[in-house]
């Protein structure tokens, strides 16, 4: 059976699998950055996943992996692969690669042999010499690893992954995707019982996905996908998968979810944010300090993104910052969450870590401080 792979994050391969879990998928094996797994129906498995999926990168569609170490052993496996049984004959396709670790290093000649294949193939499939290239897009990704190519066709959307909800269409300057996002939310276990609050919001990524995953809002439910428009996946099967989402949407429950932030603008972007999102009525934003917020509940769950050394520009600047979150939360019974790539940041907060978990927040690689009762 053909199998689908979610893309995750460096140190996130554990939750988007838990996520694929949460959809009802058994049949799962997760290796470095990805999470591959066998849904019973395929198409159903496509819609699904790309809908539902709240921190992986993207679904690809595996069409076959074999070892290649020559580009003669490259062009006969990936000619052997059945593309025509995705690609029409009006198909727009292109080819991606990467390769680590492998002989065949060349990353462009690579993707040259993969798409000379693709083209014999389906010449022989269509009987034709030239493909129009008007129809749907297929973005083939030929991943080379040791030695074993992966070959792929993304069924997301090149330059629109995943993270793209299509509710932040204004950011400010150091903005977290919205999978990273979702997947410290997940870490925190939050599951929208708790008192949530961002004392550093932001453009409030943080927030919002906090009340999407409360409210059980699909998170690509205001999006499109490339896949939509492949003549192989049934209309129905989209707007079935979409219905769902529309159904599963707890209308009737109101999230405690809290966020604040210094700067005004700020504020104010995180509000239209939030009603882009369709959750502005769950989040109570409101401009206020660190060190002069209150806390709205006795116990609750904190996820805290704060401007790092290098955003703020001053180093004491955020050591002060860190100090003024430990003295809002050291004593209480919150359960805390701090990401940063300040190795410091325990002796500023003033309170060790009962855990930590490296994660790379962009480019930058950070620490995932965790403070639970």
């Amino acid at each position: 059976m053909t199998s689908l792979i979610a893309t995750a994050a460096f140190g996130l391969e554990s939750v988007v699998k838990r996520q694929v879990q949460e959809l009802g998928y058994t049949d799962i094996k997760c290796v470095d950055n990805r999470v591959e797994f066998t849904p019973t129906n395929l198409f159903e498995g496509i819609a699904r996943a790309n809908l539902w999926l709240r921190s992986a990168d993207r679904v690809q569609l595996k069409l076959g992996e074999f070892p290649a170490t020559t580009f003669d052993d490259l062009f006969e496996q990936t000619k052997a692969l059945p593309w025509e049984e995705w690609i029409p004959v009006d198909g727009k396709f292109t080819v991606t690669g990467k390769s680590v670790r492998s002989g065949l290093f060349s990353v462009p000649d690579v993707q040259a042999i993969v798409k000379k294949a693709v083209v014999e193939k389906l010449k022989q499939k269509y009987n034709v010499s030239w493909f129009p290239e008007s129809g749907a897009e297929y973005t083939i990704q030929v991943a080379l690893l040791k030695d074993i190519a992966t070959l792929t066709i993304d069924t997301t959307g090149v330059g629109n992954g995943l993270h793209k909800r299509g509710y932040r269409e204004k950011s400010n300057d150091a903005p977290m995707k919205e999978a990273m996002a979702a997947a410290l939310i997940d870490l925190a276990r939050y599951n929208g019982k708790k008192t949530f609050l961002d004392p550093c919001c932001g453009s409030g990524t943080l927030p919002i996905e906090a009340a999407l995953l409360a409210k059980n809002i699909a998170p690509g439910l205001s999006r499109g996908f490339v896949s939509e428009k492949w003549e192989q996946i049934p209309k129905s099967v989209w707007k079935e998968a979409r219905s769902a989402a529309y159904a599963a949407i707890k209308t009737d429950f109101e999230p405690q979810i809290f966020a604040a932030d210094i700067d005004p603008a700020a504020v104010e972007l995180a509000k239209a944010n939030a009603e882009l999102a369709g959750v502005d009525d769950c989040i109570h934003f409101e401009v206020r300090a660190v060190k002069d917020t209150v806390l709205p509940a006795e116990t609750g769950v904190a996820i805290i993104n704060p401007p790092y050394g290098e955003r703020l520009g001053k180093i004491k600047e955020a050591e002060r910052l860190y100090a003024e979150l430990g003295k809002l939360f050291n004593s209480t019974k919150w359960n805390v969450y701090v990401i940063t790539p300040d190795e410091f940041f325990e002796h500023s907060y003033q309170k060790k870590a009962r855990a930590k978990r490296k994660l790379f927040n962009g480019m930058i690689k950070t620490d995932y401080y965790q403070y639970f009762v």
